[in-house]
């Protein structure tokens, strides 16, 4: 979108973990405004009417109808955690935020690194979204502890992983499928 532009790319306007998003590891997506940016992002046009904010929450209009079933249905990232992330940015501080951010992240690249079969970006990109970083710690230190692992196939490798993230949304009562958006009707 012309004019607009941000510095931070890592967490979107609206709230969304863009440093964890599929598209944005895969090089697909620069983020929230980094590069020509999103160009048909609504969110980055308000932006703009609004001053320029660089998150929503520095709107005085925040929370606007704009969220309003955005956290529905989800793309290639879950949207159901963004207004608890914005809350959690702000509490903590944006660089706290960030910096467990990027601990996600790290536990993200490893598990495509060492668990992926071909079969599990998505699900392992949900549950590095969903799951808090103390589960995500625990899974890790889980599978860390199993040396075994290391001589075992990827596909076994990747079902001890799911496993162990499926047992945490369980206990946290969080479903690790993507929504699909509900049919306008």
């Amino acid at each position: 979108m012309k004019g607009f532009a941000r510095t931070e790319t890592r967490f979107s306007l609206c709230g969304l973990n863009c440093a964890l998003c599929s598209m944005h590891l895969g090089g697909y997506c620069p983020g929230c405004g980094g590069g020509a940016g999103n160009q048909s992002c609504a969110m980055a046009r308000c932006s703009l009417e609004h001053g320029g904010v660089q998150f929503c929450w520095e709107c005085p209009e925040y929370p606007c109808p704009r969220y309003d079933g955005f956290g529905d249905g989800d793309s290639f990232v879950p949207h159901r955690n963004r207004q608890k992330d914005i809350a959690q940015a702000r509490e903590l501080g944006l660089e706290a935020y960030l910096a467990q951010l990027e601990e996600k992240r790290a536990i993200l690249d490893k598990l495509l690194a060492y668990y992926n079969d071909g079969r599990r970006k998505t699900l392992f990109n949900t549950a590095v979204h969903l799951l808090l970083l103390e589960d995500l710690r625990s899974v890790m230190a889980a599978l860390d502890s199993r040396p075994e692992l290391a001589e075992q196939t990827v596909k076994d490798r990747a079902l001890a992983a799911v496993g162990l993230l499926q047992e945490a949304a369980d206990r946290q009562g969080i479903s690790l499928k993507l929504n699909k958006k509900p049919k306008k009707g």
